[in-house]
């Protein structure tokens, strides 16, 4: 059902020979929200607004961006995004064939490809549903209606006696055209029109459908399923010798012994940057280790420890937005509650190592790569090696672990260099786990400082936030934000970081309090310098605000003698918002009035996400054991609305995988670092959650909108389930921890201070 990893479909392809249909379209949607923009003249001098196209549709309302059905029947749909493992794949696929009348398994789908797709830009901030599902969304309910038209005049039957089924246009009476019928010699390369004849949600066979995903298969039976697997004819490997910390240079290098060695087609060095091209992996990967031993490198870091980077994140010279403001009256205050919070730096650790493919022929660049942004990541590695972007072909292939900037683009600048210097072969760079862990961009460290006020009725009457972080993504299209650039010869330098405008915002995203607050304020105070390389990292600072923001929330319930779910319903206004609340309280059965367990508790924490996609809400049951400080994770439900459920299965895997995921960081993940060098080099220097510590059950329960917009998922439960979970240990322990992550160490410390303020006895100093 989708496109082979190594075949080649170019735009001029899908254009040429008679007999394909490819139309175009700029449509607005009847069944969603019509956006508008711009005033403009109308003829009457008044002003008016024009459609707004929905989804991507807006950058390409031409259909040979999105659709093609071919003389033999055979029809291609083409994206933008990629497929990370969130089933974007096997949904987008139910929105066309849903569209289209025909069986999903009738479709191929094309990913992420500069020969051929559109540009989507970056597949991420949970925007695949929303910018490209809703444009093939609208581009296959036109193309239908197209094809109705033409099969109206081809067999002289009224278009209202028409309709679409199974991939042909039939008549009432029993006539029929097939698709291939009518496509032969037509050219339709136009602009829809501005309204859209969608199927009706009442009528729909596979939205809302659970459906297997196409993507699964390969992956449980170990069949080629990622870059990792590819092998093409001629494949040599390469590995490269990283310098040991960052700012480190290559003052010299014997590749005598490296060059010597069985199967080394060649050692490359240019400045400081120093690989090897070998036969075969493991010839490389010995090569590699003899480069290790020969360079010697000048270091020069000077890393901020990590007891003083909050504070010296706090004093950095930074730049201020004011995110969210309500000005109203405020009623008296009689109790305020202050709070900070943290965060350290958290990384990606994808199980499979980075990887990227490239070959340079005849002048040309093909880089295969699993990062998320195919045409950025064109733009950058053109630059780098001094190609035009018309030169560089950029295709996706799905890799074995990804979401967020780590080092996917990086390996494809490593394998566009290392393929230049060996041309006519395709060459395969792969990771070495250390080289991932201490090169990666980071999750950005961040600080919380915030305080509310209630007034004697139990309401917030008061708000302010302030947060701080670097940046949250430093993704290309500039050749000085791939890695390996930085130490070439002709070194490319990083552009200075800027933050993400608002509404989505990078560490201010979700620092908007979505609850009905008369008076407060948010803050965000953007910090350029960074200490470590930082980038994106999945729902970048979401995860750290909704954190703080929940925890906020319930030290507040605490303080107004109200229950936790109570207090998030009394200051809501959105009804979706009460409904995914309400939702996840009474599957998880919620009771105020429970008969207590020793040690073990529940908590509950909410958000949109970005405060206009997603609604989450998680509770959970954790028990702490008092000697060690570990938690236990025990039962989870969370309740989603991501508007239109397309497949309500990948809805469920993308939530259960935001809890777990989540649940790592919030409990064991932390970078440790020194003066000079990343330490965090392999998995017991940097923990992630294990087996025998997931969750006992997560339940997921997804409240389908079939005709309201997409909202995205992937990144809706992350910073709910970190709330949930440390409201959860306070509940258990009556400690409330702030600082992410929340350490078996870090929870026996607050333990043991509140046992000994309980009896008096002050700490030593």
């Amino acid at each position: 059902m989708t496109a082979f990893v190594g075949s080649h479909v170019s735009r001029r392809h899908l254009l040429a020979g008679a007999g394909a249909l490819v139309v175009s379209f700029s449509v607005a949607p009847r069944l969603f929200a019509q956006e508008t923009h711009g005033p403009q003249e109308s003829k009457g001098g008044a002003d008016t607004k024009a459609p707004v196209l929905p989804g991507s549709l807006k950058q390409y309302p031409k259909l040979d961006s999105w659709i093609r059905i071919a003389a033999d029947g055979s029809m291609t749909i083409l994206t933008g995004k990629c497929e990370l493992g969130q089933g974007a794949k096997t949904a987008l696929l139910q929105i066309a064939a849903e569209q289209l009348m025909v069986a999903p398994e009738r479709l191929v789908l094309i990913t992420a490809d500069t020969r051929s797709t559109p540009n989507e830009g970056f597949t991420a901030g949970s925007h695949t549903m929303q910018d490209s599902g809703t444009a093939i969304l609208h581009a296959a309910a036109q193309v239908r209606e197209l094809l109705i038209e033409i099969a109206a005049q081809k067999l002289g039957i009224a278009r209202t006696d028409l309709h679409a089924e199974d991939g042909a246009i039939v008549s009432n009476n029993g006539k029929r055209a097939e698709y291939k019928e009518l496509v032969t010699g037509l050219d339709m390369h136009v602009d829809a029109q501005p309204n859209s004849a969608l199927v009706d949600s009442s009528k729909h066979r596979y939205i809302g459908t659970p459906f297997h995903r196409v993507d699964i298969p390969a992956k449980v039976t170990g069949g080629a399923a990622y870059i990792q697997d590819m092998r093409p004819k001629g494949m040599v490997h390469a590995r490269v010798v990283r310098p040991p910390g960052y700012g480190a240079t290559l003052a010299n290098v014997d590749a005598s012994s490296a060059e010597k060695m069985p199967g080394v087609l060649k050692v490359v060095r240019d400045g400081s940057y120093l690989a090897v091209i070998a036969e075969r992996e493991v010839q490389a990967i010995r090569a590699m280790r003899a480069l290790q031993a020969a360079a010697q490198w000048n270091e020069t870091a000077n890393l901020t420890p990590a007891a003083r980077i909050f504070d010296e994140m706090k004093s950095a010279p930074h730049q201020d937005r004011t995110s969210w403001e309500q000005q109203g009256q405020a009623p008296a205050s009689v109790k305020q509650v202050k709070a900070s919070y943290f965060r350290d730096y958290q990384q990606h650790v994808s199980i499979g190592p980075s990887c990227a493919l490239a070959r340079f022929d005849n002048g040309r660049l093909t880089v295969w790569s699993h990062a998320q942004g195919m045409f950025p990541l064109r733009q950058a590695i053109a630059e780098m090696v001094g190609l035009g972007p018309d030169a560089v072909d950029c295709i996706h292939v799905e890799g074995a672990g990804c979401y967020g900037h780590n080092g996917a683009d990086d390996a494809a600048a490593d394998a566009a260099l290392l393929a230049r210097a060996l041309p006519g072969r395709p060459v395969r760079v792969q990771y070495m786990r250390e080289d991932e862990n201490v090169w990666e961009p980071k999750g950005s460290a961040m600080v919380v400082e915030a305080s509310a006020s209630l007034d004697d009725g139990g309401n917030v009457v008061d708000w302010n936030y302030e947060v701080w972080s670097n940046t949250h993504s430093t993704r290309p299209p500039g050749a000085g934000e791939l890695m390996p650039a930085l130490f070439l010869a002709r070194s490319f330098q990083p552009p200075e970081p800027k933050p993400i405008p608002l509404p989505e915002g990078d560490g201010d995203r979700n620092s908007q309090p979505l609850y009905a607050f008369p008076k407060g304020k948010a803050v965000y105070h953007f910090v350029p310098k960074n200490n470590l390389r930082v980038s994106a990292l999945r729902g970048l600072g979401a995860y750290m605000n909704v954190f703080s923001l929940e925890s906020l929330m319930d030290e507040l319930a605490q303080a107004a003698q109200l229950d936790p779910v109570e207090f998030r319903l009394k200051h809501l206004r959105d009804d979706r918002a009460k409904e995914v609340i309400q939702r996840a309280a009474r599957e998880f059965g919620w009771d105020p009035h429970r008969t207590r367990k020793p040690h073990t508790g529940q908590g509950f924490a909410f958000a949109r996400y970005k405060n206009l996609g997603a609604y989450a809400a998680v509770a959970c049951e954790v028990s702490v054991d008092s000697e060690t400080g570990r938690v236990s994770l025990g039962r989870f439900d969370a309740a989603v609305d991501s508007g239109a459920a397309i497949n309500p299965d990948g809805i469920r895997n993308q939530i259960e995988g935001g809890i777990i995921q989540s649940s790592s960081w919030t409990l064991v993940e932390s970078v440790a670092y020194d003066a000079r060098r990343i330490l965090a080099r392999d998995w017991s220097t940097y923990p992630i959650l294990r087996f025998q510590s997931l969750p006992e059950s997560v339940r997921v329960h997804v409240i389908d909108r079939p005709d309201q917009p997409f909202l995205g998922t992937g990144e809706a439960t992350q910073g709910p389930t970190a709330a949930a979970i440390g409201n959860a240990i306070a509940d258990a322990t009556g400690v409330r921890m702030r600082h992410l992550p929340l350490t078996p160490e870090r929870i026996r410390e607050a333990m043991r201070e509140k046992a000994e303020a309980a009896a008096g006895s002050p700490r030593p100093t």
